[in-house]
């Protein structure tokens, strides 16, 4: 039976790295970072729900698939640069994109929390969403 499961997790395991580098062309040090971002971001979210009493299920789910979206502008990102000759152009910059989104989004999360942030990165927070409002 430890063989069955050996010979799963193998499968599983070259199954999600042809993926990866399919999807995204390999996996790099800024794919890494980004879900690193992702993850830190969903927790935190949960957590400044959780911590004003709106923490739901349908909420968890959305986020879910926000950040899988995320993972498909990547990959969207990808396919494009592969038409364009396989630069990394558009994947780097959709991905810095949200890098800098999940960034803002749990400096948000920690302020929700009660966390101190820095009179500064407040404002550049404000003067962030200032100007993405008037778009």
């Amino acid at each position: 039976m430890e063989q069955r499961w050996d010979l799963f997790i193998k499968w599983g395991i070259a199954g999600s790295t042809s993926a990866a580098t399919y999807l995204f062309g390999g996996w790099s040090a800024i794919l890494n970072a980004l879900l690193i971002f992702v993850v830190i971001d969903y927790f935190t979210g949960m957590a400044a729900a959780g911590a004003a009493g709106e923490l739901r299920s349908t909420k968890g789910l959305i986020g879910i698939a926000r950040k899988a979206f995320i993972f498909a502008m990547v990959a969207a990102g990808h396919l494009v640069d592969r038409v364009l000759g396989d630069a990394h152009l558009f994947r780097d910059a959709i991905a810095y994109f949200y890098i800098a989104n999940e960034l803002l989004s749990i400096i948000e999360n920690g302020g929700k929390l009660g966390a101190p942030i820095p009179p500064i990165v407040k404002q550049a927070i404000e003067a962030l969403k200032g100007k993405g409002e008037n778009r």
